[in-house]
């Protein structure tokens, strides 16, 4: 008897030991479930603040790459607008050297005209020279021979 009291006592002890195990056990599986619970809504929340964040990134990203074509085709076309202003601006240089050359072969033309006209003036001068002095011999011989004319009278 005493030993059956003893086994019932056992078990008695036995069953409070598993129902406080069980209650704890509930307890712990309760804080479990909880955990897991804030685990979900903790992964969701990442995850929907990754998506986010990754959108941010692609539209940034977009932002960015649109902004660089942007640049580039702006820087293009300065490029090409300096080409051409390079290209003009040889094209008035060439002008210019032309220009400067005829500018030149007229200065030379001129400056053989006016030797030409010099020489002319001197030939000019020459002559009327010459001329003026055979004028004023024949007006000497006239003179002359008028009065030997009137001395021969």
């Amino acid at each position: 008897k005493e030993e059956f009291h003893e086994i019932e006592k056992k078990l008695v002890e036995e069953k409070a030991a598993h129902a406080k195990t069980k209650a704890l056990l509930a307890k712990e599986e309760e804080k479990l479930q909880f955990a897991l619970g804030e685990v979900e809504v903790l992964s969701k929340q990442l995850e929907k603040e990754k998506m986010a964040f990754e959108k941010a990134v692609k539209s940034r990203v977009l932002q960015e790459s649109s902004k660089k074509d942007q640049l580039i085709t702006k820087c293009n076309e300065i490029e090409s607008h300096i080409i051409k202003q390079e290209d003009i601006l040889n094209g008035k240089e060439n002008e210019i050297k032309e220009l400067q050359q005829v500018i030149s072969q007229q200065k030379q033309n001129f400056r053989n005209h006016i030797s030409d006209f010099r020489i002319q003036k001197q030939q000019e001068t020459y002559m009327a020279q010459v001329l003026d002095q055979k004028r004023k011999k024949a007006t000497g011989m006239r003179r002359a021979r008028s009065r030997q004319c009137s001395r021969e009278k």
